[in-house]
């Protein structure tokens, strides 16, 4: 996954080119009544729509997401292990907020409560992989606030594990778009917990028919749209309604932040809206293939005149459909280039452009190492030199 971020600030591209009804229309994004947003391609790191994405907000149990992470971090570097028992403590009980019901005398694991956490938002599920992780809540705090600056989050603290409200406990949109990208990407194993729509564990009893509880998660975007997978929503007082929600259509994902709705209704609407607008009106393209041929350079002192030169990663962009063939490509060579030419030194640069802005620049590596000439070619080559 890129972790570069483009924003694509044009709202509303009209282009007309050579070939009969080649029109590419792409309106403003939907508009939205919520604190901020973001639209978000994980996969190439572009912004497709955004307000106040940066601002500080109180993410509530969307901090779960840093948690899980946290946990999950733990668990890959052998720390905890899925089947760990878990001692619930008092303050892990009596924390308040959405719960999965524990209690001291439970027999839990971790993976019990990383359920918990993600489908049902317990609180109390948190906080006990919190102490089983750090020992107090307090010092789990420290370590999620390490790789939230690790991952670049610039306007992010955290200062407990739920989501409850603190005054130094906040993030933004912007950053939560990116910690739910990396979930994504790093823990492929652990996402599908993101898309369960329902929790029961079987400890936790209702008292009037003795059955296990059976809780629902509340992103309703699992029951309305087949393409959502995940990921969590957040709501107290001061937060408002908050939802981060990703989809992927035809192989390609798409994550939408709102923060600040007034309802569990708007914020799922909101969400909806950004999700088809990206869908609708973006697609995701090659735009540099690692390996590809993009020129030829003249190499002099060399056992050959000419090298092909290639780009050596792929990059891939998030562009408005029709607009792929409206790039326009150059390629600039750093002559001169004198053999003999190793793979690992750049010979040029490959620019791309689009509608006269820079979208991407790659260097192009030879294609081959040319070695050098014999003796009469090596002079040759450079008595002509002088005069270049």
């Amino acid at each position: 996954m890129k972790t570069s971020l483009t924003i694509l600030n044009c709202l509303i591209v009209i282009v007309f080119a050579p070939i009969a009804n080649s029109i590419v229309i792409v309106p403003k994004p939907p508009e939205i009544k919520v604190e901020s947003y973001v639209l978000y391609n994980p996969n190439t790191g572009t912004i497709i729509a955004s307000e106040e994405e940066t601002n500080q907000i109180k993410p509530a149990s969307i901090t779960k997401l840093m948690t899980a992470y946290t946990v999950f971090h733990a668990i890959n570097e052998e720390q905890i292990a899925m089947d760990d028992p878990v001692r619930v403590s008092d303050y892990a009980m009596s924390v308040g907020g959405s719960t999965m019901f524990l209690n001291q005398y439970m027999d839990v694991t971790v993976e019990d409560l990383i359920q918990g956490m993600i489908i049902i938002s317990g609180n109390d599920a948190s906080v006990a992989l919190a102490e089983h992780i750090a020992g107090n809540e307090e010092t789990f705090a420290i370590y999620m606030n390490m790789y939230a600056e690790a991952l670049g989050m610039k306007n992010t603290n955290y200062t407990n594990s739920s989501g409850l409200e603190e005054e130094e406990h906040f993030s933004s949109a912007l950053d939560i778009a990116m910690l739910a990208g990396r979930i994504i990407d790093e823990f492929p194993q652990h996402f599908h917990y993101y898309s369960e729509k329902t929790y029961q564990f079987d400890q936790a009893k209702d008292l009037k028919t003795g059955k296990p509880i059976v809780q629902y998660n509340r992103n309703k975007l699992l029951r309305r749209d087949s393409s959502v997978d995940g990921m969590k929503t957040g709501y107290t007082k001061s937060a408002g309604y908050c939802l981060v929600a990703t989809a992927q259509r035809d192989g390609t994902r798409l994550i939408a932040v709102v923060t600040g709705a007034k309802s569990s209704d708007e914020r799922n609407n909101a969400a909806t809206a950004l999700l088809n607008y990206g869908f609708r009106f973006f697609e995701e393209r090659m735009i540099i293939e690692a390996g590809k041929d993009y020129g030829e350079a003249q190499v002099w002192k060399g056992d050959s005149d000419f090298v092909h030169m290639v780009a050596k990663n792929e990059m891939e962009l998030t562009i408005a459909k029709g607009m792929y063939d409206e790039i326009e490509s150059s390629v600039e060579v750093f002559e001169p280039v004198i053999a003999p030419t190793p793979l690992d030194q750049p010979i040029g640069k490959l620019t791309l452009k689009l509608e006269g802005k820079v979208i991407a620049e790659t260097n192009l590596f030879p294609g081959k190492n040319i070695e050098e000439d014999n003796l009469w070619g090596w002079l040759y080559d450079s008595a002509l030199l002088l005069f270049e």
